[in-house]
């Protein structure tokens, strides 16, 4: 399987690069290409004619600070990281696809090195614009993690990634057609033939697994407990635990995740935007499942030779139920410049199956808003800031049990601060940067500083992140994983 990956691969760049050159007479260059994943908003229909390579080469050494006093755990990470993206244009449409070279430790963990981030292609009819392939999509006007972007999932199996906004968006196939009506207003239609939810690390042993990975063991152990007539010794409800974690250690729970991918999770959307005035504003209304699952029924398997005796009961497995609950999201979107402040705004109402709330197999409805500026400040400080919120409906409805309600435990809201603090110096060669995470319900922070100096198309970076924060929460769950990044990247 991984020679088939790399073969393929190598078979989508040969094709690339065997494209006719010598017919494009003065299309043909390098050259550094600013807009995330490089010619991803290349418009189709331009009146040059030709094919633009752009990327970047990135050497990085990561380790996590607990791991310094002890070599033998002290793992860098992958030492070569790179892009190569290409945009092809015609006078009516284009392509566009954009590699991601990952290999060393990934390839020996049967990843491929070499896979495709986008790869789709551009028709222009005059007014209308025709996309189709792998393609990353944005809806809305927030900068990171808006209520309005909900159509490609996010890959959080690595938390210290999770500021990368364009990075860590998973590619869907899709169509998107976009029609323009004069020169302020735009209405798009997309359609994703099937589905895909956000990426959880939900194996035990991994630095980044979730939470509830990691407390699912004392939960079986508790909840098996709750089943015998009288309390159970403390050691034999340890034991149980210990059995469950054995388990767990050997599995991997994404493996009770359903098959997303028929044409029966199908999603589709419309969005409306234009300008009124000052103010840029935009509707959408969007057909689809929730990124993350809703996991209940948890049921451990198990033996016991004596019914009489709990400390005979062995632990042999685990069945859980997984699902992908489909809703449907009205939002608005807003963006206008008040005072000196870039303001945005976005607020969504998000219906699920589960009206009462008392479903444990499913989220219960809830809204959804952001609000957020950018602003320079004093001594030339620029300040981009956003809150995040989710208000659950129905709160009061949901059970207490976590095996049985997939959202017991939860707080009515759940609220985020994005706040990024940067400076330049010495003609704009030497930045300063602090990025900072807040989910003010449990606490939980993620903290990066960082000192970047560029020159020309090389760059060095210094950076680390700390998390903090309640054991369970989105933030929190990682205070341990901490790390320092070193890293060299050469644009062209």
């Amino acid at each position: 399987m991984r020679l088939n990956r790399l073969s393929v691969s190598c078979m989508v760049l040969g094709v690339v690069l065997s494209m006719p050159l010598c017919a494009q007479d003065d299309g043909f260059g390098f050259g550094f290409d600013d807009t995330p994943d490089g010619g991803g908003n290349e418009t189709a229909g331009s009146a040059s004619s030709g094919i633009t390579i752009s990327g970047e080469a990135k050497g990085k050494l990561q380790g996590f600070i607990n791991d310094f006093d002890d070599a033998d755990s002290l793992k860098l990470g992958n030492i070569f990281l790179g892009k190569l993206n290409f945009a092809a244009n015609a006078s009516y449409g284009g392509a566009i696809i954009n590699l991601r070279l990952a290999p060393s430790l990934e390839y020996y963990d049967g990843k491929s090195p070499v896979y495709v981030d986008e790869a789709y292609a551009q028709g222009n009819f005059g007014s209308v614009n025709v996309e189709a392939g792998l393609r990353k999509l944005t809806w809305g006007k927030a900068d990171s993690y808006g209520p309005l972007d909900v159509i490609n999932p996010i890959d959080y199996s690595d938390a210290s990634t999770l500021a990368n906004t364009g990075d860590v968006k998973i590619p869907r196939p899709m169509v998107h057609a976009a029609f323009h009506v004069g020169d302020f207003s735009k209405l798009e239609a997309v359609f994703v033939p099937n589905f895909q939810g956000n990426r959880y690390e939900m194996r035990y042993d991994n630095r980044w697994a979730i939470s509830q990975v990691k407390t699912l063991p004392d939960m079986v152990a508790k909840g098996i407990a709750g089943q015998f007539p009288s309390p159970l010794p403390p050691a034999v409800i340890a034991g149980y635990s210990n059995q469950m974690e054995t388990i767990l250690r050997k599995s991997d729970l994404s493996a009770y995740l359903p098959d997303t991918t028929s044409i029966r999770y199908a999603q589709g959307g419309l969005r409306f935007t234009t300008t009124t005035g000052p103010a840029d504003w935009g509707l959408q209304y969007y057909y689809g499942r929730l990124a993350r699952p809703s996991l209940n029924g948890i049921t451990p398997t198990y033996t016991i030779s004596d019914p009489l005796n709990p400390a005979t009961l062995t632990l042999t497995g685990l069945r859980m139920n997984a699902a992908y609950n489909p809703y449907h999201h009205i939002g608005a979107d807003y963006a206008q410049v008040i005072g000196g402040f870039n303001v945005r705004a976005e607020f969504s109402a998000n219906i699920t199956d589960d009206l009462a709330g008392d479903d444990g197999a499913v989220y219960n409805p809830f809204l959804a808003w952001s609000l957020g500026f950018d602003r320079s400040l004093f001594w030339n400080i620029k300040l981009n800031l956003q809150a995040n919120e989710k208000v659950r409906l129905m709160h009061g409805n949901i059970g207490n049990n976590p095996a049985l309600d997939t959202e017991a435990g939860t707080d009515t809201t759940s609220t985020r601060i994005t706040a990024v603090l940067s400076r330049v110096f010495l003609q704009d060669k030497l930045e300063c940067k602090l990025t900072a995470l807040w989910d003010i319900e449990d606490r939980g922070c993620y903290v990066i500083p960082a000192l970047r100096w560029k020159q020309d198309d090389i760059s060095f970076e210094l950076a680390g992140g700390i998390f903090t924060g309640d054991d369970r929460g989105e933030l929190g769950q990682y205070h341990d994983n901490g790390f320092l990044r070193l890293q060299m990247t050469y644009s062209f």
